[in-house]
């Protein structure tokens, strides 16, 4: 199967001189995290909401005049329109990441590919799983909480943590993650 087949066509873009809050308005209209940032036709970045909140929120800087290119990624993981949906498979895979943008021999974006769209039309939805596990094993959170363990428990297995509320109180609870 090829990815044009599978990807998410017609991609929105933001320009490199847009605000960040003229980007997060845009996600927020069409309930999106990842927006390409486009030159014209041409792909010179990726902006996510992450990107807003890390690298220019919590840094004290203004959406209102931030351009996307101060808070952007500029390296891009793209694939072609013609490739096979297993080489975007294996590119998600290597790179650790859950999305990849679909450009055509002309290096004009024409799409979007997600682990979502993989898993959506693969007729293997375990190898889909076990890409995602590969994607998402390396990018666990850092915690201080004892409960972090409880994110790397086996599936079917619990684990109970007590934690303090309020002096003199606290709280238990358990989560058994599906089969």
């Amino acid at each position: 199967m090829k990815i044009k087949d599978i990807m998410t066509p017609h991609v929105e873009c933001v320009r490199p001189d847009d605000t960040l809050q003229e980007a997060a308005l845009k996600m927020k209209e069409m309930e999106i995290g990842p927006l390409p940032v486009c030159d014209r036709d041409h792909i010179v970045g990726m902006l996510t909401d992450r990107d807003i909140t890390v690298r220019a929120v919590a840094l004290g800087r203004d959406p209102r005049s931030t351009a996307v290119r101060d808070a952007m990624t500029p390296t891009v993981i793209h694939c072609y329109e013609d490739d096979d949906a297993e080489t975007a498979e294996r590119m998600i895979h290597t790179r650790q990441v859950r999305r990849v943008l679909v450009v055509n021999r002309d290096d004009r974006l024409v799409g979007i590919l997600s682990l979502g769209d993989l898993a959506a039309d693969s007729g293997n939805p375990q190898r889909v799983g076990e890409v995602l596990q590969g994607v998402s094993e390396p990018a666990m959170p850092r915690r201080s909480s004892p409960m972090r363990s409880s994110f790397r428990r086996p599936v079917g297995e619990a684990k109970t943590q007590r934690a303090s509320l309020l002096p003199g109180t606290s709280v238990s609870c358990a989560k058994t993650l599906p089969t």
